[in-house]
């Protein structure tokens, strides 16, 4: 049931009727058969995207773990020194 009010949400105001015949003119411009393949590409255009967003976070967060590391790493070093 969750999933059906994701869905509501996403679309807003929209009213039963007005989905069912979005949903009929869809099925008419592109078939029964068609649909299933462009769920498929829309999944794969998904997963990329987000792959591509893990990339630039993890790009992100890079410099500021090895700026961690550094940082512990000199004052390791200056206790070590100061002994």
């Amino acid at each position: 049931m969750t999933m059906l009010n994701s869905i509501l949400l996403l679309f807003g105001n929209l009213g039963t009727t007005e989905l069912i015949i979005i949903l009929f003119i869809v099925l008419l411009l592109f078939g029964a058969k068609k649909i299933p393949e462009l769920m498929k590409g829309m999944g794969k255009g998904v997963r990329s995207f987000k792959e591509g967003m893990d990339e630039v976070k993890s790009e992100m967060e890079k410099p500021l773990e090895d700026a961690v590391k550094d940082a512990e790493k000199k004052d390791t070093d200056t206790k070590d020194n100061g002994k």
